[in-house]
């Protein structure tokens, strides 16, 4: 009996130990944005007793009920959480103050910005969707250092040039590639910005080299907005607004100041018996009557929620524009669906699809129209008709150049098109240890586009073929996949994450087009075009696969190392040189961790180095073949005749990249990081003119190098943190220098490319053109200069073709960058985002036109800017000389007299919120609910005599649309 009665009291002590402890596990997730933190350190409190989450934020430890877990990560506030007798405790961690260990999305991984050894800028959703615009690449302006983002025309639905740290090639690609969500895209996305979660811009060979044959020109990594865990939400944000035109500096005559213009002529018998006193009885303003107020549309319904088994995203978007230009129009609608759904504990399943629908309506009023035309012409008679200046009554005189009215055509004539993307994905994750997993990205991308142009027989553009009709269209069919493994793994002090992966991507594109001549006006079907036109067509394809690796660890968060490694085959390529390897390794060390380190007023204080090899493909697909042209006949028949010489030991442009960074946090509120970047280009692809005896236009070769230097600066001031009476001001910025210099060339020669220079040791925007001296005070004549080739000896010369073409400067900016300014108190909010440019020339060609001394008299002229002037008696001191009818010994022909100054400074956006209370949303079941006011360019400080300094990369201006000012109301509300 005693036995049993032992047996007993052991069997009941050992039920109790089992009640008493737990083996919980659970999941932890950030609080902001739902996604899973891994390396969390789970530890019972008091004890040594700890685990850490894996790549999805999982754990599990064994506790006593009635012990404490603590939750404690880099960048969050820790949390406590008491043990009951549950098996599952799930944990969100909020964003402590510090922002040292944000997750960045680094290319093809994930890391804490304190680890970070590469150079990458991010740009959150907050910071895109300020500026009006229906592009993601236009909102990034000035808020990378490095990234020069230039818009060329403010048109509804125009893209940006962007360049990332400098020109890395002369034939080769010069965009930076694209990423979104796992995926290289084709060209720029057309994704609605309000989809978007965040964006990186990797910089440096550490951060690219992951993308080998295509990373020479940086990487714009997109990562799109995902449903956030037990957060069901539907928000809505609509934005209405209106643009003007901004004209900028420039100024065109009214009828009275170009009569004075003529009467300052120094030939006045050359002038034209017409052109009289009576010219004034008419003042038309062009420019008013081509330009309008347009207005803008921005509308946006998201919903996002989700359980821990499932989770969507789902956003709907519209946006509507018309130009400040009368006559265009520019829609998009855009739907995007993000799904996640875990099969059991080891599978997740991620869909994406994303599609967008773009037109464009275009019976565009013409800009170079409104600018040249004469205030002493009027478009429409005394009735109201518009008058055809080819067909003139009663006398009447056209005094404008070539007798065009464009409002003529316009009546009649138009374009239009229509654009259509696909973006989809079936992409999945399967976790084969809690360390490892398998990760495979499928992407298929479909684009088409079609377009009509329509001329009516009644126009004058189209009585000499009874009326055209140009159909086209085009297709474009994307397909990419990545299969990864990937893992991730915390050694006590030591972490180390890994990924292997094997990548292929394939692009088909397809075009056609088809003219017809005589048509019933009004028809818009080819087949009733009584003549067939011309017919075109046009195919192409590629293919690149890659296998890649990719490996960085930290010990005890204080030394910090990364390789990179891939390995590229591409079908544009000589068989000889189809595959590439390309590297990178990077080093960084947090001095802050230092157990030596004992300055309180630095939280963060790292150095990090970097090198490495990344590549760029040709812009051409074929450029390793023999090409022959089929578009010679002979007999009626194709006749095939050299075009392209081949090389097949044509090899990829190879950019050899350091970059050494520094990152400090101080008193925590000072952000500051500093950058030296060095790219070092070889192997450029160049295409070599072959003399016509070879019977080839020429052939690519691997001839030519450039080189990058450049410094980068960031910075975050948190002037007032909030902490005390909730006022909060945040100052950040960004300023980036870069200098490029051609290293080599073919056979060491000069390419003159017409107003530039390609030489060595010179900028490759380097201008090249005759040097302009200014006016003879004499006599009111162009001076330009000679320079002896001989001696060098510099004289000066009335005579432009004695004039000898120099390097008089480059388009290169001195440096460039961008600032904001961030308040919030209780309910309101004011930001101001700024860009500015320094240093560097624009060639202001359409001065040719427009400030001509009279070489164009049948053209509208521009009005002197401030400080301008005209000669009229010797011994004036002018910029400008006498004005002739018929032009002052072609003073207007190109030279230095056109460069000019590309500095700017400029509000991008200012934007005036308020957010109501807490209380106020209770009674309507609000989460949220802004209401702002926003305006765009508002302000442009320049000299530049043009509408706009923002006149693209290459620093030409012509009759560019400017970019517009903007006013705009909007709401944002959350359910």
């Amino acid at each position: 009996m005693s036995k049993i009665l032992i047996h007993l009291f052991f069997i009941l002590c050992f039920v109790g130990v089992s009640n008493a402890q737990n083996y919980v596990s659970g999941s932890v997730i950030d609080s902001e944005s739902g996604s899973p933190i891994p390396g969390v350190n789970v530890q019972i409190k008091g004890t040594s007793i700890g685990v850490v989450t894996n790549f999805d934020g999982d754990y599990s430890i064994s506790a006593d009920s009635g012990q404490i877990l603590v939750f404690s990560y880099l960048g969050f506030v820790s949390k406590e959480v008491s043990v009951a007798n549950e098996s599952t405790i799930n944990v969100s961690l909020d964003s402590s103050t510090s922002e040292l260990d944000e997750i960045v999305v680094v290319g093809y991984t994930e890391q804490k910005k304190s680890s970070v050894t590469s150079a990458v800028s991010e740009v959150k959703a907050k910071e895109l969707t300020d500026v009006t615009s229906p592009d993601v690449s236009t909102m990034l302006q000035g808020k990378a250092a490095g990234v020069q983002v230039v818009q060329g025309s403010g048109q509804p639905g125009s893209l940006p040039s962007i360049r990332i740290r400098g020109l890395t090639s002369i034939n080769g690609g010069t965009n930076p590639l694209w990423v979104v969500d796992g995926v290289i895209v084709h060209g720029t996305p057309n994704l609605n910005p309000n989809e978007i979660e965040s964006i990186s811009v990797l910089k440096d060979a550490s951060a690219t080299a992951l993308y080998g044959s295509r990373g020479a020109n940086g990487v714009v990594v997109v990562t799109t907005k995902q449903a956030k865990l037990d957060q069901n939400t539907l928000s809505i944000s609509s934005r209405v607004g209106y643009s003007y035109f901004n004209n900028g500096n420039f100024e065109i005559m009214n009828s009275q100041q170009l009569y004075d213009y003529y009467q300052s002529f120094g030939n006045p018998d050359n002038i034209p018996e017409e052109i009289n006193e009576n010219v004034l009885a008419n003042n038309f303003d062009w420019f008013k009557n081509g330009t309008q107020t347009g207005v803008i549309q921005d509308h946006n319904l998201s919903f996002t929620g989700g359980t821990e088994k499932s989770k969507t995203f789902l956003a709907l978007g519209y946006y509507n524009e018309t130009g400040t230009l009368k006559g265009y129009k520019y829609d998009r609608v855009s739907v995007r669906l993000n799904h996640d759904y875990k099969v059991g504990d080891k599978l997740t399943l991620k869909p994406k699809v994303a599609v967008n629908y773009n037109k464009r309506n275009n019976r565009q009023h013409s800009l170079y129209a409104l600018y040249t035309y004469m205030p002493w012409d009027r478009p429409t008679n005394d009735e109201g008709s518009v008058i055809n200046p080819q067909n003139l009554e009663n006398g009447q005189v056209w005094y404008g150049r070539d007798n065009s009215n464009y409002l003529y055509d316009l009546q009649y004539n138009y374009s239009k098109s229509r654009e259509f993307n696909v973006f989809s994905n079936l992409d999945f994750e399967y976790k084969i240890l809690p360390d490892l997993k398998f990760i495979s990205t499928n992407s298929v991308n479909f684009y088409y586009a079609d377009g009509t142009s329509y001329t009516d027989p009644k126009s004058i553009s189209g009585l000499a073929n009874n009326g055209q009709l140009y159909k086209s269209n085009t297709k474009r069919i994307t397909n990419f996949t990545n299969q990864m493994l990937k893992y991730s793994k915390g050694f006590g002090v030591h972490r180390l994450n890994a990924l292997l992966a094997y990548e292929y991507q394939d692009y088909k594109y397809e075009s056609n087009n088809a003219t017809g001549y005589g048509i019933v006006s009004g028809t818009t079907i080819l087949d009733n075009a009584a003549t067939p036109g011309a017919v075109g067509g046009t195919t192409n394809d590629s293919a690149l696969q890659s296998v890649l690796f990719n490996t960085d660890y930290s010990f005890d968060s204080k030394y910090l190392a990364q390789i990179s490694l891939r390995r590229d085959g591409a079908s544009n390529f000589g068989a000889n040189s189809q595959y590439g390897t390309f590297y990178s390794g990077s080093l960084g060390w947090n001095i802050h961790n230092e157990d030596f380190f004992k300055i309180k007023d630095i939280n963060q204080l790292k150095l990090r180095a970097s090198y490495g090899a990344v590549g760029n493909r040709p812009g051409a697909l074929y450029p390793q073949y023999d090409l022959y042209s089929l578009q010679s006949t002979y007999n009626g028949l194709p006749a095939p005749t050299p075009y392209q010489y081949g090389n097949e030991d044509l090899a990829w442009e190879i950019s050899y990249q350091t970059n050494i960074g520094v990152d400090t946090r101080l008193y925590d509120r000072v952000s500051l990081s500093l950058e030296y970047y060095n790219k070092d280009t070889s192997d450029l692809l160049y295409y070599v003119n072959l003399p016509s005896t070879s019977g080839y236009n020429g052939y690519y070769e691997n001839i030519g190098g450039v080189v990058n230097r450049g410094f980068e600066a960031n910075f975050s001031v948190d002037i007032f943190q909030g902490k005390q009476n909730g006022f909060v001001w945040t100052l950040t910025g960004n300023i980036g220098t870069n200098s490029n210099e051609v290293t080599e060339l073919f056979e060491g020669e000069d390419i003159d490319r017409g107003t530039k220079l390609s030489r060595v040791g010179e900028d490759y925007n380097t201008w090249f053109m005759r040097k302009w001296l200014g006016v003879n005070p004499e006599n009111g004549n162009p001076l330009w200069e000679i320079v002896d080739p001989a001696t060098g000896t510099r004289t000066e010369t009335s005579n432009y073709n004695e004039a000898t073409k120099q390097i008089v400067g480059t388009s290169t900016p001195d440096f460039y960058g961008g600032f904001s300014s961030t308040m919030r108190y209780k309910g309101f909010s004011l930001s101001a985002n700024f860009n500015f440019s320094k240093g560097g020339s624009i060639y202001h060609s359409s001065r040719e036109l427009y400030d001509a001394d009279g070489a164009y008299p049948t053209y509208n002229q521009q009005v002197l800017q401030d400080g301008w002037s005209r000669w009229e008696n010797p011994g004036d001191t002018t910029t400008h000389p006498l004005a002739l009818y018929g032009g002052n010994n072609l003073s207007n022909k190109t030279s230095s007299r056109y460069l000019e100054d590309a500095s700017y400074l400029r509000m991008r956006n200012v934007r005036l919120g308020y957010n109501f209370s807490n209380t106020l949303l209770e009674i309507f079941r609000l989460s949220n609910f802004e209401v702002y006011v926003t305006g765009d360019n508002l302000l442009t400080i320049t000299d530049f005599s043009g509408t706009d300094p923002e006149v693209g990369i290459d620093g030409f201006a012509s009759s560019q649309y400017p970019i517009s000012k903007r006013l705009a109301f909007g709401l944002n509300v959350s359910f």
